[in-house]
């Protein structure tokens, strides 16, 4: 439950950065897709088989 949370949190800060325009002035926009692509099975464990 404590991953969970963590991983939410550090989304939430993503995506903050991202629409402030920090990722793309660090050049780390690929972070966004990463958060995308792992919020599956981060959110339906059952995804992983």
């Amino acid at each position: 439950m404590v991953l969970i949370a963590i991983y939410y949190a550090l989304a939430i800060a993503v995506l903050t950065l991202h629409f402030t325009g920090h990722l793309e002035r660090w050049g780390m926009e690929w972070l966004v897709f990463v958060f995308a692509l792992t919020v599956l099975p981060v959110v339906w464990p059952g995804f992983i088989v």
